[in-house]
C-alpha cells in the first residue's frame, strides 16, 4: 500500500506541470504516455521489429493530427494498406492477420483516445481535471472500500478482488465529487441534475473501464500491462479508467 501511494504521488508531481502548460508541452507528454501503452500491448506478441517502428510512427501522426492538421481519413487508408500489405512480405507464424487486424484496432483506438485528451485540455485545463478528478476517486475509493467492506465479487472469474461494494463505492465518490468540482469549478451547465447525471455515468465507465483491462489481461494471461509504476503495474494499468471516461465524455458532449 506504501509502494503504491509513493508511486501514485510521484506520477502526480510528473504529470502536473504538462496539465498546466498544455500546448505543445502537454502534447508531447500524451505522445510518449500513448507510445509506451502502445508498446506494453506489443510485448504479448511477437511483433516484427520493423512494423513495430512504422506502429510507433502512425500513431505519433494519429494523436498529434490535431496539432498538425493531417487528413484522418488519409492517414488510416495508409494505416490500413501498409499493415495488410505487410503480410504479403512478412513471413512469421506470429505475424498473421489476426496480428494485423489488432494492430489497426489498437493503434487507431489508442490515437483516438490520446488525441481527445489533448483537445480536451486545450479546449479547458478543468475540463481535463474534472475528468481526471473522477478516475482517481472512482478507482481509489472503489479499491479502498472493496478491501475493507467488500463481501460479494463483483466478476471474479475476471477480477477475483473487485467487489460489487467497492464499485458502488467507488461511484458514488467519483460521482458525487466530480459533480461538485464540475458545478463550482467549471459553472459550463444549463441543467444541474443533468451534469450530475453524465458525471455519475462517467464514475461507472471507469469502473467498467478497469474491468476490460482486467479481462485483457486475464487473455493474455499477464499479472500487469509492465512493471514500470511500482504498486500499479503499467500505464495502461493506471491510465485504465481514465481513458474510457474521455473517451465516453467525448461522445456525450458532441451528442447533447
Amino acid at each position: 500500500m506504501k509502494k503504491r501511494f509513493i508511486s501514485a504521488i510521484l506520477l502526480i508531481l510528473i504529470a502536473v506541470p504538462f496539465i498546466i502548460l498544455g500546448n505543445i508541452p502537454f502534447a508531447i507528454f500524451s505522445l510518449l504516455l500513448g507510445e509506451m501503452i502502445l508498446n506494453e500491448f506489443l510485448q504479448f506478441r511477437g511483433i516484427p521489429i520493423v512494423i513495430k517502428i512504422i506502429s510507433y510512427i502512425i500513431l505519433g501522426f494519429l494523436i498529434l493530427k490535431d496539432i498538425l492538421n493531417i487528413n484522418i481519413e488519409l492517414l488510416l487508408i495508409i494505416l490500413i494498406f501498409i499493415y495488410l500489405g505487410s503480410l504479403i512480405f512478412i513471413k512469421s507464424n506470429k505475424y498473421n492477420y489476426k496480428a494485423t487486424f489488432f494492430l489497426i484496432g489498437l493503434i487507431i483506438f489508442i490515437g483516438l483516445v490520446f488525441s481527445k485528451i489533448i483537445a480536451i485540455r486545450n479546449k479547458d485545463l478543468y475540463e481535463l481535471l474534472y475528468l481526471i478528478l473522477i478516475a482517481i476517486l472512482s478507482d481509489t475509493f472503489a479499491y479502498i472500500i472493496g478491501t475493507r467492506f467488500g463481501r460479494h465479487k463483483l466478476a471474479p472469474n475476471i477480477s477475483p478482488n473487485k467487489t460489487i461494494e467497492g464499485l458502488i463505492g467507488g461511484v458514488i465518490i467519483g460521482g458525487l465529487f466530480g459533480s461538485i468540482f464540475y458545478i463550482l469549478v467549471i459553472k459550463n451547465y444549463s441543467n444541474i441534475f443533468f451534469i450530475i447525471i453524465i458525471t455519475f455515468i462517467l464514475s461507472l465507465v471507469g469502473e467498467f473501464g478497469d474491468l476490460i483491462k482486467s479481462t485483457i489481461k486475464r487473455y493474455e494471461k499477464v499479472k500487469d500491462f509492465s512493471n514500470l509504476i511500482p504498486g500499479h503495474g503499467g500505464l495502461m494499468d493506471r491510465l485504465d479508467s481514465l481513458i474510457f471516461i474521455v473517451l465516453i465524455y467525448w461522445f456525450l458532449i458532441n451528442i447533447f
